[in-house]
C-alpha cells in the first residue's frame, strides 16, 4: 500500500468538452488510512515538478467522481489535486454490502483524511499543500490531526449539517428525509440505501445515524470522546481560510457558515461572496460551483484567491 498502482490517462473523448483540458492525467493510488483501512484516491494533473499540491475533501458521503471535472480544471490551471473516497464511499467502498461497516465522521477525519495527508507529505515532502473542501468536507478536513500542515484551506459552501441553518423552505423536507426516513431505513438495512431510494449514494450506518441525529446546533460529544478531541483540533487551527459563500445556497447559508467558523477562532478568514448574477450563471445552489461552465470564471478566481494565501503562509513559516 502507498505506491502508485495504475496510471489512468483520460481516454480519448472521455469527459471532453470545450471547458476541460483533455490532456490532464489521472493516476489511481491505493493507500492506507491511519488505522490501516485500504482507501483509493486519484492524483489529478502532473506532479513531476509541482511545488504546490491540493488535497480535496469531498462533501460527506459524496463520491470523488462527482467532482472530477472541477479537479481536472484546477489541474489544467496548474494546481495538481489529490482526491480520495472516504471508507464506504465510491472507490473505497468494500465489495458487496455496506452492512457491518463501521464508519463514522471521526473515522473519515482522523483516519481517512489523515492518511491522505500523510501520503501526500511522504511522497511530496517539499511541496506546499493546500486544502480544498466542499460542504461537510470542511468539518472533516479541519478536524483532521495534522491539518495545520496545510498552508491554506478553501472551503466551498461549508456547513455543519444542522437543519436549523438551512433556508426556511428546505427545513421541513430535509428534516423529513434526513431525520425521519434516514434513521428508519438505516436501522432496517444496516446502512442507508441512498441509491435504492434515489437519495444520493449509500452511506455506512455509523455516519448515517450521526447525520440523522444532528438535531441541535452544537455537537454533543462527551468531553473525552474522539469527537470532542477532533473538535479541539479545529479550535487550534490557525491556517488561512478562504470561505466561498454562494448566494442562494440552501444549506451553506450565512448562518451555517458562521457556525462552521465559530469552531475555528484562531483561523485567519477571508470571505468570497459569489454573486450568481455577477458570474452570469444560472442559480448555482449547493453544487453549481462545480459545473464545467464555471471553469474560466469561478474556478480560475478560486486559485487566484487561495494560492497567494498559501504563498504568504509559506513565507511566514520560513521566516519564523
Amino acid at each position: 500500500m502507498g505506491d502508485f498502482v495504475a496510471s489512468v490517462p483520460a481516454s480519448p473523448g472521455e469527459g471532453r468538452s470545450p471547458h476541460v483540458d483533455a490532456e490532464v492525467e489521472e493516476t489511481t493510488v491505493e493507500f492506507a488510512a491511519r488505522d490501516g483501512y485500504p482507501l483509493v484516491g486519484t492524483l489529478v494533473g502532473s506532479l513531476a515538478s509541482a511545488w504546490t499540491i491540493g488535497l480535496f475533501a469531498c462533501g460527506g458521503g459524496i463520491p470523488a467522481q462527482r467532482y472530477r471535472h472541477f479537479l481536472r480544471g484546477l489541474a489544467s490551471f496548474g494546481l495538481p489535486m489529490f482526491v480520495f473516497d472516504y471508507r464506504g464511499i465510491g472507490q473505497s467502498r468494500p465489495p458487496g454490502t455496506l452492512r457491518g461497516l463501521r464508519a463514522r465522521a471521526e473515522d473519515w477525519a482522523e483516519f481517512d483524511c489523515g492518511g491522505a495527508l500523510d501520503w501526500l507529505s511522504a511522497h511530496f515532502p517539499y511541496a506546499t499543500l493546500v486544502g480544498v473542501t466542499h460542504s461537510f468536507g470542511s468539518m472533516i478536513l479541519t478536524a483532521t490531526p495534522g491539518a495545520e500542515r496545510l498552508a491554506a484551506i478553501a472551503m466551498i459552501g461549508p456547513h455543519t449539517g444542522y437543519w436549523g441553518d438551512y433556508r426556511p423552505m428546505y427545513r421541513a423536507p430535509m428534516t423529513l428525509m434526513w431525520h425521519v426516513c434516514m434513521p428508519i431505513a438505516t436501522s432496517v438495512c444496516g446502512y442507508f440505501p441512498g441509491r435504492r431510494l434515489r437519495l444520493g449514494d449509500d452511506l455506512p450506518k455509523g455516519f448515517a445515524l450521526q447525520w440523522a441525529g444532528r438535531l441541535t446546533p452544537g455537537f454533543r460529544d462527551r468531553p473525552h470522546s474522539r469527537g470532542a478531541a477532533l473538535m479541539r483540533q479545529r479550535l487550534r487551527l490557525s491556517s488561512p481560510l478562504l470561505v466561498v459563500a454562494i448566494r442562494g445556497d440552501a444549506f451553506a447559508t450565512p448562518e451555517g457558515i458562521d457556525r462552521v467558523l465559530r469552531g475555528m477562532p484562531e483561523a485567519r478568514v477571508s470571505r468570497w461572496n459569489v454573486d450568481v448574477r455577477a458570474a452570469q450563471k444560472r442559480r448555482l445552489g449547493h453544487f453549481g460551483f462545480f459545473r464545467r461552465a464555471c471553469r474560466d470564471t469561478l474556478w480560475s478566481e478560486l486559485l487566484a484567491r487561495i494560492l497567494p494565501l498559501a504563498e504568504e503562509q509559506r513565507a511566514t513559516s520560513r521566516r519564523s
